[in-house]
């Protein structure tokens, strides 16, 4: 689950583009300045704008300025802006931010518009590259901006997007501005399709969820079910117990039944009468719950024993969090971890999983398939830091997940085993040990950090799938089957409930860290995640052979239809960007949108009829506004193609071209919108090769164009008599249909000649004639 930690410091973030049609509009004409408009900076500041730069700025340059005497010069280093703040104020008024701007001597400089609400950025908005030498002018919505018609705007900056110093830049005539144009109801869009380019298998594994019931994994028709989440790493599976660390004050709980692994094998059976696949965590930590007397809850921070804490149990008063109040709010460190757990080791967790094998047999023989090695194991410190207060180095993760991997393998050789199970971008890069050691010591410079010194300055994650593939390399045995992390946004409110415009605009474009490799993580990360493409590119790199997978990721809002918007489209990146194997945190309520956001890729008709399952091409303009996702499938032929609109209140006419792809006549619509019922639409009628169908605000639609019938085999017909060095003749075959002309002297050895796309049922061809050898030519149907 999502940790409650000490992150890096926020640092202001840069973000690749939020590009919206209209939203961002370059013009050369003066600006009129209309009653209601709020200046500010002529010259000077004005209305009570501040200064809050973190960039070198002069608000008194003189040359160059676009009006008056005066414009602000902005030197920027790396990420640096230009930051004006005003107290909060409405922003109903306005619609648009607008200034003029001017890249200086050497121009092309990439700048990116960021607002603030009560001091926390929004949505991004990158202006082109900037000219030299000349002024022009920048009008951004403050709906683009994610701060249009809110109550506390209070500041926007324009920031260096790069990782270095760029040239000095300069910025004049700064204002708030009303707009009277009608608002934008509808775009269009053109989407293309080709169903044979791009493609590959979508992995039915990446259709997961955790801790769901058994009507609820058959109603989604989910592949996968995971038991996972911090109070795993403290299973006693012999008492049935579980340890619930920081989530709830450090207590030890009974589960309902005193039988051993009754809880895990209650887990297994729903997971299996609901037809997924149960993954079972395995706890490393070194510690287990112990109950106290008649199965009694017991608690390792008394606040008898160890003083007051910030916090403590309201139903058991003496069960405080760990948190010391009488030392600034500081971790109580030397409390005793054996007041309400006991040291183990892997020969316990042996016995767990011998019991698995006995309850459930073999994983080839209907036993559990997925081992999952503990949980989020570098913020330990903070979990669960009544065992376990020192953060883990990385040697002894290696050292645990070594014992754990060949424990498995040696009871159950089949069993597929996961791991590192890293909580997010930190956990990534660095050891629990470093993770705590620069929190503790302000110092977030990695080459200071001593455990990744001690390591050669090793990123985490890479070093320790080295670790494994030189294992495997020496013992010819593969220990590690799925490369696995968890992924949160991390950017202001996206990953709760909340679905105000400025949160579901964010939540919208946040999607692309799992495959976007350039878009800038704008929260502290301020980074370039491309979370699949990273994770695809250290496998290849220091373990070949080893399946990626998310086994933790939500986006927030599942009762909202913009949580439902970017869960489907996380579905269909997973699915395109060819992850093995997803499980999300964890399953939403039964019927609110984001449950059937899932049921639109698994179950739409209620029959058990899914999207395709084998991805291929599909390209739009913008994926913030309107994503798409095609893929083919197999059962029957049908091209699938998911087209989410995730604008909040435009609707898009769509234009869906397809190719090399023959479809019926008509197409089946299914959609999910914010009234929360997946709805049949009456068929649309299928062009040659494409249709139109009109999206509305946040919404769901899948798209079932199913197989046409084989065209007849192309004919070649001889035309007028040959004209001089010319060979005259037809091609017919059907209308819309692609064909592949191929010519040969032999009769045995064919070159392509040409393919063609007809436009009516027949093609006039005209090839010329190079010398007196005998040609021969055919055609092919290209599917």
């Amino acid at each position: 689950m999502m940790p409650n930690m000490l992150r890096h410091p926020h640092v202001r973030s840069g973000r690749r583009t939020f590009v919206l049609t209209s939203a961002l509009l370059i013009a050369t004409a003066l600006q009129v300045n209309a009653q209601g408009n709020q200046a500010i900076y002529t010259d000077y500041l004005t209305n009570g704008w501040q200064n809050w730069s973190w960039a070198t700025v002069n608000f008194n340059n003189t040359s160059p300025v676009h009006s008056g005497s005066d414009s602000i010069s902005v030197a920027c280093s790396n990420y640096q802006a230009l930051y004006l703040h005003a107290p909060p104020f409405d922003s109903s008024p306005y619609t648009n931010l607008t200034f003029w701007i001017n890249g200086g001597s050497s121009g092309g400089q990439s700048v990116q518009v960021q607002a603030t609400l009560n001091q926390a950025a929004q949505t991004v908005v990158s202006l082109a590259p900037l000219p030299a030498n000349s002024w022009q002018q920048v009008t951004v919505s403050l709906a683009a901006l994610g701060v249009a018609s809110q109550p506390n705007m209070d500041g926007f900056w324009i920031q260096n997007s790069a990782n270095s110093p760029i040239p000095a830049f300069y910025v004049d005539d700064i204002a708030l501005i009303t707009n009277s144009s009608p608002p934008v109801t509808n775009i269009a869009v053109a989407v293309t399709v080709n169903a044979q380019a791009n493609r590959h298998p979508i992995s039915p594994q990446i259709y997961g969820t955790a801790f769901a019931s058994s009507n609820q994994l058959a109603d989604l028709n989910f592949t996968m079910n995971r038991s996972g989440g911090n109070e795993e790493t403290t299973y006693n599976w012999l008492i049935n117990a579980h340890g619930k660390c920081a989530d709830w004050y450090f207590e030890s709980y009974p589960d309902s039944s005193a039988t051993p692994g009754a809880t895990a094998d209650d887990f297994v059976a729903n997971s299996k009468a609901g037809a997924a696949a149960p993954l079972i965590t395995l706890p490393m930590i070194g510690w287990a719950p112990k109950l106290g007397p008649g199965r009694a809850i017991i608690w390792s921070y008394s606040v008898a024993k160890y003083g007051p804490q910030t916090s403590d149990d309201p139903y058991r008063t003496d069960a405080g969090n760990g948190m010391s109040s009488t030392n600034n709010g500081q971790p109580i460190t030397w409390n005793d971890p054996n007041d309400a757990n006991f040291p183990t080791n892997t020969a316990f967790t042996q016995g767990y999983v011998q019991h698995l094998l006995g309850q459930w047999g073999t994983s080839t023989n209907g036993g559990v398939p997925y081992y999952i090695m503990d949980n989020e194991h570098s913020i330990w410190f903070s979990t669960h830091q009544d065992i376990h207060p020192i953060g883990p180095t990385m040697q002894e993760i290696w050292t645990k997940m070594l014992a754990t991997a060949s424990m498995v393998k040696s009871n159950d050789p089949n069993a597929l085993v996961l791991g590192a199970e890293e909580w997010g971008w930190s956990g990534y890069l660095y050891s629990g040990y470093d993770q705590q050691w620069s929190g503790q010591h302000g110092d977030y410079n990695p080459a200071h950090y001593p455990d990744r010194t001690t390591n050669g300055g090793w990123d985490y994650m890479p070093w320790l799938l080295n670790q494994f593939h030189q294992h495997d390399t020496s013992t010819g045995k593969r220990l590690l089957d799925y490369f696995t992390l968890h992924c949160y946004p991390q950017e202001g409110n996206v990953s709760g409930s909340d679905a105000s415009p400025a949160t579901a605009l964010l939540r919208n474009q946040t999607t692309r860290q799992f495959w976007d490799t350039n878009y800038v993580d704008p929260s502290w990360i301020n980074s370039v995640i491309m979370l699949i493409p990273r994770m695809k590119n250290w496998v290849s790199t220091y373990y070949p052979g080893t399946k990626t997978g998310v086994t933790e990721y939500n986006w927030g809002a599942e009762d909202n239809i913009n949580g439902a918007t970017a869960q489907a489209d996380l579905l269909g990146i997973f699915g395109r960007e060819g992850l093995d194997l997803a499980t999300r945190w964890t399953t939403p309520t039964t019927g609110w949108p984001t449950y059937n956001a899932m049921k639109m890729y698994r179950n739409y008709d209620g029959n058990k009829s899914a999207f395709g399952d084998t991805s291929v091409l599909a390209t739009g303009p913008n994926p913030d506004q309107v994503a798409c996702f095609a893929a083919v499938r197999s059962s029957d032929g049908a091209l699938t193609i998911m087209a989410i609109n995730k604008q909040l209140s435009v609707s898009a006419t769509a234009t869906f071209g397809f190719t090399n792809f023959l479809a019926g006549s008509t197409a089946q619509a299914w959609q999910l919108t914010a009234a929360n019922v997946i709805t049949r639409l009456a068929n649309v009628p299928l062009g040659a090769n494409s249709f139109t169908n009109t999206l509305p605000p946040q919404s769901i639609t899948l798209f079932v164009l199913p197989a046409g019938a084989t065209p007849p085999p192309p004919v070649l017909v001889s035309g007028a008599a040959s004209r001089t060095n010319t060979f005259d003749f037809w091609l017919e075959g059907q209308m819309g249909q692609s064909y592949a002309l191929q010519w040969s002297s032999n009769l045995s050895s064919w070159l392509p000649l040409q393919t063609n796309t007809l436009a009516s049922n027949s093609l006039h061809v005209i090839v010329p004639i190079t010398n007196s050898h005998a040609r021969f030519y055919r055609a092919q149907w290209v599917p």
